[in-house]
């Protein structure tokens, strides 16, 4: 456990379920998963809290079973912020620095608040802003332009606004439990942490996040988040044509999807059925098949939908790692393959990476995603994670030090020695250094 004994807390607010999350850093820097709680989302639409009453409920909720998991009250979270009008907008920058000025952080943090400053609509501000590139005197900088030499300095930054509403609706809603909001993270920013890795941001990848209500999708390109957008409906809607189509409640229709559908009809099974016992009435049978082609329909209009919003973007030939599905619909038998007919793009399904975890409890689902990057992020506020701390380097003397001069009397000590009795002596000194070991774990 950490020295200080610190709880880190992240709390996923979803349209169909709230995850809580509760953990603490271990002697390793690992992250020792300690509580975990779930309720079903109310209040929540299509990501953005509106009723605050409902979503106080469901929060609460969660919030205490995890508390209740860990043995400690929660104080302080992580949460994130997700809705239909995140956008994102590219701001150019350029900063005088006279001739042969050598760039300093000052300079960097400069130029970003100038970024800052861009003219936003009323009642919207930026949850998220991070540097495209550098250029120094035009050239381009591979990495962070600080220590370089030049006269002028240009950037590209991509800033992340959406209404201020989103983040005063949680706070209010938080703060009725006397839960303050420590940091609130963009879904996409949380997600990729644990799901995506920096090879995959690097080449080009779209993050498909398919949930219950919203399917949302985040493009990552050089290392930076680039673009976001959403689609407002999920796996929720393929509930409600299974339950409309097969005439059962949404309960029976859940339970179908999660344990026989899959993406592709053509690979169901034909003699194949489910039966459904109800009390008072006949068994309902229900092929593998019929199911396969409701799933199959409303998911070919879902990725449809996705796929005009990364044409939208402009990115759509730069996904060298092709397209990471996400989310609790993600888990669909055959998906992965419907997408790759579909766009031409590589699919993989994104689990969660939990290298930098003590996972004590079952969240290697997707549908943990969020709230483990949360968590992540989390405890990264506090400290690094994933490596021992480096040791302080000792401060050097002025003057010799106790070995120099130690080495000094000794060595007179021996000359002395030998003019005394004619005899050449050796003295062999050997300095032992301590090394400092550090353990990076990749995510």
């Amino acid at each position: 456990m950490d020295k200080n004994g610190k709880i880190f807390a992240a709390v996923d607010i979803g349209s169909t379920k709230i995850v809580a999350l509760t953990g603490t850093k271990n002697e390793d820097g690992k992250i020792q998963i300690t509580g975990i709680g779930q309720s079903a989302s109310r209040g929540v639409n299509r990501g953005v809290l509106l009723n605050v009453e409902e979503a106080f409920a469901a929060i609460s909720e969660a919030v205490g079973r995890a508390e209740t998991d860990c043995g400690h009250d929660i104080e302080n979270v992580f949460v994130n912020i997700s809705g239909q009008q995140l956008t994102t907008l590219t701001s150019l920058q350029q900063k005088l620095m006279g001739r042969d000025h050598c760039v300093t952080e000052a300079d960097v943090n400069q130029i970003m608040e100038q970024a800052r400053q861009v003219k936003l609509p009323d009642d919207t501000c930026i949850y998220h802003i991070n540097p495209e590139f550098y250029t120094i005197d035009g050239e381009a900088v591979t990495s962070s332009p600080v220590g370089s030499i030049g006269e002028k300095m240009d950037a590209s930054f991509k800033i992340h606004v959406a209404p201020d509403a989103y983040q005063r609706n949680i706070a209010m809603c938080l703060k009725r439990g006397s839960i303050n909001v420590q940091k609130a993270i963009l879904d996409p920013i949380a997600s990729s942490e644990v799901v995506l890795t920096d090879d995959e941001k690097e080449s080009g990848v779209a993050l498909v996040d398919i949930g219950g209500g919203t399917t949302k999708i985040s493009i990552f390109y050089d290392g930076v988040l680039c673009f976001t957008s959403m689609v407002p409906f999920g796996g929720n809607v393929i509930t409600k044509d299974i339950k409309e189509g097969c005439s059962i409640t949404v309960k029976e229709a859940e339970s179908l999807k999660r344990q026989f559908g899959q993406a592709i009809a053509d690979f169901a099974p034909e003699n194949k059925v489910v039966t459904i016992q109800r009390n008072g009435w006949e068994p309902k049978q229900i092929s593998f098949k019929s199911l396969a082609h409701i799933i199959q329909a409303r998911m070919e209009e879902i990725v449809v939908h996705f796929c005009y919003q990364i044409r939208k973007s402009g990115y759509a030939d730069k996904l060298g790692s092709g397209i990471v599905i996400t989310g609790g619909a993600s888990l669909l038998t055959n998906l992965g393959q419907l997408i790759k007919f579909h766009t031409g793009y590589d699919v993989r399904i994104g689990k969660p990476n939990l290298n930098l975890f003590v996972a004590g409890k079952q969240v290697d689902d997707p549908k943990f995603s969020t709230a483990l990057g949360l968590l992540k992020l989390a405890a990264a506020e506090d400290g690094q994670i994933g490596k021992k701390r480096k040791k302080p380097a000792k401060v050097k003397q002025e003057g010799p030090g106790f070995i120099t001069s130690m080495k000094v009397k000794l060595g007179q000590k021996v000359t002395d020695y030998q003019q005394k009795v004619q005899q050449s002596v050796i003295v062999f000194f050997e300095d032992n250094t301590e090394d400092t070991d550090m353990n990076l774990d990749k995510t």
